[in-house]
Order: C-alpha cells, then sequence, then structure tokens
C-alpha cells in the first residue's frame, strides 16, 4: 500500500532528496519512504494533540468565567 502523498512528496524533493536520504539512514530507517511514513504520522499526531488541547484550554477558560464572583460594593448606593 503506496501513499500517494508520500511518493509525490519524495518526487519533488529534488535538492533535497541526498540530505533527507542521510537524515533517513541516520535515523534507522531502511527507506526514505518509511522514514516519510513516520514523518506523516507524527505530524498527524502533533495536529491531533494541538486540537485536543486547545478544547481542553478552551473549556479551563469557559470555567474560569463561570466560577468568577461578581466584585463586591463597599457601598449600597452603587
Amino acid at each position: 500500500m503506496e501513499n500517494p502523498q508520500i511518493t509525490e512528496t519524495i518526487e519533488n524533493l529534488k535538492g533535497r532528496r541526498a540530505y533527507e536520504e542521510k537524515r533517513a539512514t541516520k535515523l534507522g530507517f531502511s527507506s526514505l519512504y518509511e522514514y516519510f511514513e513516520d514523518k506523516i504520522a507524527k505530524q498527524a499526531f502533533e495536529t491531533e494533540e494541538n486540537a485536543s488541547r486547545m478544547l481542553r484550554f478552551k473549556a479551563e477558560k469557559e470555567l474560569a468565567k463561570k466560577s468568577r464572583q461578581p466584585k463586591k460594593k463597599s457601598c449600597g448606593c452603587c
């Protein structure tokens, strides 16, 4: 099962192909395809993690807004 996105990325490397091949062998991948497969998987995981982090942040922000107590007034006229 070849991913067309990965094959297209490898074809479009041009001058950076040698660099990416060296990097893949240094990191222990047997082929350039496996290296890009892992790279894309990491990017997908990172975007999912950021999305969940943003949802958690929004929920905490809403809770903070709701839990605020109104300011106490020092006098009865205001």
